[in-house]
């Protein structure tokens, strides 16, 4: 359970605590959580693969839009990495709730949830990007301060079943405290590309032996990004919720018993 002593004032997000929970967490269940990232993503990886070619997946080469073919194949392969990432983040959610209170991982018992929440996490976290993209664009305010506002999504959809409603939700909890979560998400952010950087040179490395060894290899350190970032994620909307409406973690996981 959160508590005061945990992360601060009750009233404060609790920054530094959130992020350095995440990582705790993350090595704490270290292979529970690259195995449950890894199933999804590379799935998302060999299905892309399949589609427009190893190479291109990976973005060694650049996609052929030179017909409405490969167009439209294109586009299929970027929605359904997005409902594999929706579906990777279903999942770490409920292992970071597990972990967090010290429950036993049933990993397996983290699909039934995580399945029926995939497709919502999906459309919504699509449409948060384009906002947040717009705002880049627009340099309104910073596109990574809206993609905090729409930050819970995920758990809103996979914990409380808010569906297509999962947007409104997440804006409603994060009110007022978005630029702490800008903080953390950027934190968090800056790991997951040094991560991602990584895997871009573990790819190179292993170009001699064939764009499918680079895939998996891609895969597993992808993995470990989107499970920092999936961790964090949760670990935020739970404190929220504990700042907000007084909901406790064991409360937050026992919908899931």
């Amino acid at each position: 359970m959160a508590s005061t002593t945990e992360y601060g004032d009750r009233e404060f997000l609790g920054v530094g605590s959130i992020v350095g929970e995440s990582f705790s967490i993350l090595f704490k269940n270290f292979i529970s959580v690259i195995l449950l990232a890894l199933v999804p993503m590379f799935l998302s990886s060999l299905i892309a693969g399949m589609l427009v070619g190893a190479d291109v997946a990976l973005g060694v080469e650049e996609p052929d839009f030179s017909t409405s073919s490969n167009v439209t194949t294109w586009v299929m392969t970027i929605v359904l990495q997005i409902v594999f990432y929706a579906l990777t983040t279903a999942l770490l959610v409920q292992l970071a709730y597990d972990s967090k209170l010290g429950r036993p991982l049933q990993l397996a018992r983290y699909f039934s949830p995580a399945l029926r929440a995939a497709v919502p996490i999906a459309i919504l976290t699509t449409i948060s990007s384009i906002l947040a993209g717009l705002a880049s664009i627009a340099l309104i305010i910073p596109g990574l301060w809206v993609y905090a506002v729409f930050s819970v999504v995920a758990p809103a959809v996979v914990i409380e079943g808010a569906g297509f409603g999962g947007l409104g939700r997440s804006a409603a909890l994060t009110k007022g405290y978005r630029w702490p979560i800008f903080g953390a998400l950027l934190l968090i952010g800056i790991c997951a590309g040094i991560v991602n950087f990584l895997a871009g040179i573990g790819a190179g490395l292993l170009a001699g032996v064939g764009s499918w060894a680079m895939m998996v290899g891609f895969s597993v350190i992808a993995a470990l990004s989107a499970g920092l970032t999936g961790i964090s994620i949760a670990l935020i909307y739970a404190r929220l919720r504990e700042i907000k409406e007084g909901v406790t973690v064991d409360q937050i996981a026992s919908v899931f018993d």
